[in-house]
């Protein structure tokens, strides 16, 4: 491992850093700040920004850790970057700037390579190492053969899966039905599956499950594990929706993904919306109507079909969508996360200002360092009120909510800290850019993707691809509003020449350092030959 960070590219180290800190993990000599303040007697933490620190420090730091679980965590965010390198090679094969006509000129190759973009897309997002790093080393999970690379990187067979989970008593989720299909929308995978251990809750109202369903089901999570294996072989791709807890569930993993949720954001960049607001907005039509539980076979067959959307529009990159309306009743709670469980609920009123109720939310984890509880107030107007009361720094989650995260001292004299969100972003987005598309009753539909992509390429008699149509509508679109972002892209740019600046510094500095000790190994070699002669 130490010899693994000590060749890591900066911006790998940079990520693992900012992922062992937002975990909170502690190495021999502490967090990242404690070990500065070591390291550096000039700077200490007052400098903690990890993309500031030299490779030397941040591999230094990353070295502190030595239980068996740290380790094999950072080994596991390692394989999250070597996933993305085998795909980031694909790139070589099916290359990214193909001009119209190479692309018009096959519709294979056309297919192929916004298929590769879509899995490119889904391992190049900032949230994938933390959401697709499993404990595969575990007894119970398998990982996928991938085959060889050469096909890995060229594959695009697809498969599309749902699964549905019960609680236990032992306070883990078991899987109790999964679901497959393919490109065509037929099922190739609909199961029961047997927990094999006692139940808390079937979760019912969202599962669609009871306990009078699984009455004789014998298929166990080893057998699904056995035939999902062989079907994920040679480089094929899984797709769904939030498919980290798909896979969470079969306790697979597996590399080569498409993650809707991932895929498709919203304007800012953070937004992670729901199935269901991703089917009335591109495919045109509601899922589910609200409070109705799941089914995996539709599920899955969305999540299908969203992917055969952006391969079908051409896309090649994240998709802007419209704004998930968020109930008043909602909006009148502020959600407090990351609570340790050494603060109990009672010092959340101290923290928190106004009046208000704490409902705590039960853990899916039997035993967990923190736990989460919702402060429900009279009125929305209460929860903004309190929101901006809150002594903390103001920063957005990953799905651009506004948060805070509050530092204070507890009743017992420990240092501690939390978060405090609101459930909705301040920031209304009003237009999408993918054009709602019907796909009710196209599973009947007895044509093929490719015989739809080639005849709809035999009707362009303009010689004008329909991606550089898109390219344009999107342009067109994007031009009317654009001087309000000029001078985002300004920073943006001034941002990317220092990034560059900083890079080039840290390689000089790295010369300097190489030339210095090659420079005393010369010398070094040259005072042994002196002493060897006399």
């Amino acid at each position: 491992m130490d010899q693994k960070l000590d060749t890591l590219e900066k911006k790998v180290l940079v990520e693992l850093v900012k992922l062992v800190q937002k975990r909170g993990m502690q190495g021999t000599v502490g967090g990242w700040k404690d070990f500065l303040n070591l390291y550096d007697k000039k700077f200490g933490s007052s400098l903690s920004d990890p993309a500031r620190r030299s490779h030397e420090a941040l591999a230094s730091f990353l070295k502190t850790f030595t239980k068996e679980e740290d380790l094999k965590f950072l080994a596991k965010v390692l394989q999250c970057h070597l996933n993305r390198d085998l795909v980031e090679r694909s790139k070589e094969i099916t290359p990214a700037d193909e001009s119209p006509e190479q692309v018009r000129s096959s519709t294979s190759l056309l297919i192929d390579e916004l298929v590769q973009r879509l899995v490119r897309l889904t391992l190049e997002h900032p949230q994938y190492p933390l959401c697709y790093i499993f404990p595969s080393h575990d007894e119970e999970w398998v990982v996928t053969n991938l085959g060889k690379k050469s096909k890995v990187m060229t594959s695009n067979t697809i498969y599309a899966v749902d699964c549905e989970m019960v609680l236990c008593e032992d306070g883990s989720e078991a899987l109790v039905r999964v679901c497959v299909v393919n490109r065509k929308l037929e099922v190739i995978i609909n199961e029961l599956v047997n927990p094999q251990k006692a139940v808390a809750d079937y979760r019912s109202e969202i599962t669609g499950v009871s306990a009078e369903d699984l009455v004789g089901v014998t298929c166990s999570l080893a057998e699904i594990q056995k035939r999902m294996k062989k079907l994920l072989s040679h480089g094929t791709i899984l797709a769904g929706h939030s498919l980290n807890n798909d896979l969470q569930a079969l306790k697979l993993d597996h590399a080569r993904v498409i993650d809707t949720s991932l895929i498709f954001k919203h304007a800012d960049g953070h937004r992670r919306p729901s199935l269901n607001n991703l089917c009335k907005a591109i495919l045109g039509y509601e899922i589910r109507k609200q409070g109705a539980p799941h089914n995996c076979v539709d599920d899955a067959c969305a999540a299908m079909k969203l992917v055969l959307a952006l391969i079908e529009c051409a896309v090649d990159g994240s998709v802007t969508l419209v704004r998930e309306d968020v109930p008043e009743t909602e909006r009148a709670k502020l959600f407090l996360h990351r609570i340790p469980i050494s603060v109990p609920t009672e010092e959340l009123h101290r923290v928190v200002p106004g009046d208000f109720t704490i409902e705590v939310k039960p853990s899916k984890k039997a035993q967990g360092e923190n736990y989460c509880a919702i402060a429900i107030f009279s009125n929305p107007q209460e929860a903004d009120q309190a929101f901006e009361n809150v002594n903390g720094n103001q920063e957005k989650d990953s799905s651009g909510r506004p948060q805070k995260l509050v530092e204070f001292q507890s009743n017992t004299g420990k240092s501690t800290s939390l978060y405090v969100r609101k459930m909705a972003r301040d920031d209304p987005i009003d237009q999408f850019l993918v054009k709602k598309r019907n796909f009710q009753g196209e599973e009947n539909s007895g044509e093929s993707k490719k015989q739809k992509t080639e005849q709809k390429i035999k009707e362009e008699n303009s010689g004008e691809s329909k991606k550089l149509k898109m390219e344009q509508e999107i342009k067109e679109e994007i031009m009317v509003d654009s001087n309000q972002f000029h001078c985002d892209d300004n920073l943006k740019e001034i941002e990317r020449l220092r990034q560059q600046l900083r890079e080039k510094d840290f390689q000089i500095s790295m010369q300097d350092k190489m030339i210095s000790e090659l420079s005393k190994k010369v010398k070094s070699m040259k005072k042994d030959k002196k002493n060897k002669r006399n």
